[in-house]
């Protein structure tokens, strides 16, 4: 039983984004795909007194619908010292900002990365490290094109001897679970519904920010609010 989950990048993701990593033996960046604008793949929410705000990198576009994930590049090489001054602003005064703080200025100031999808790639890995998260993580690059959404995902999933696709409910907008059946792979929807309430800053509380909200609230004591951990 090998369990699969095929996804873009995103920064700094949401809690829901690692317990999907955390249900899975091996899981895809699926990076060689459109970049989308105003999306998650290059900017993510956090808590702030004066309400939600996002942090945006700032990418250069080539044109509408030329341009792939692993292809965007950071268009301000000042954008990582930016964001963690805002990150340090609003956090300072976390229970746990103390404990995580040098590993991320670390990162934030020292990064020279230009390529969208690494600099993702670098900052899941850190997080999946202070989550104890030790899946496999993989670029759907490395594998073979098949025409059609789903015969895509598939595809990557036989290619890695996959018994269960596991995906995020949006996907059900367009994915063929038939096709899938066919295919020999179980398809499993993951639940981000019911996650329970943590000490949060600035109320009232919100869900959907980036992780580092939890981490920096919660330290070792996050995993007890996600779900894969139990």
């Amino acid at each position: 039983m090998k369990k699969i989950a095929i996804t873009q990048s995103n920064y700094i993701p949401w809690k829901g984004y690692f317990d999907l990593i955390n249900e899975v033996d091996i899981f895809v960046l699926y990076d060689d795909v459109q970049f989308t604008r105003r999306d998650w793949r290059n900017r993510n929410i956090i808590k702030t007194a004066e309400g939600l705000k996002w942090l945006t990198i700032p990418v250069k576009m080539k044109g509408k619908y030329l341009q792939k994930i692993d292809e965007t590049i950071v268009s301000d090489s000042n954008w990582g010292a930016k964001h963690w001054r805002t990150i340090k602003q609003f956090y300072q005064s976390a229970k746990f900002f103390n404990l995580y703080c040098d590993i991320f200025e670390n990162f934030y100031r020292t990064t020279n990365e230009p390529n969208l999808s690494f600099i993702n790639y670098e900052l899941i890995k850190v997080i999946c490290k202070l989550l104890n998260i030790n899946t496999e993580i993989r670029w759907s690059s490395e594998f073979s094109h098949c025409e059609g959404k789903t015969e895509r995902l598939i595809g990557i999933c036989k290619s890695l001897d996959a018994t269960t696709y596991i995906s995020g409910p949006a996907a059900k907008n367009y994915f063929d679970c038939n096709f899938a059946l066919r295919s020999g792979i179980n398809v499993k929807w993951i639940d981000y519904s019911s996650y329970p309430v943590y000490q949060q800053l600035f109320p009232p509380f919100e869900h959907q920010v980036s992780v580092l909200d939890l981490l920096f609230n919660e330290g070792p004591h996050a995993k007890k609010f996600m779900k894969s951990f139990h």
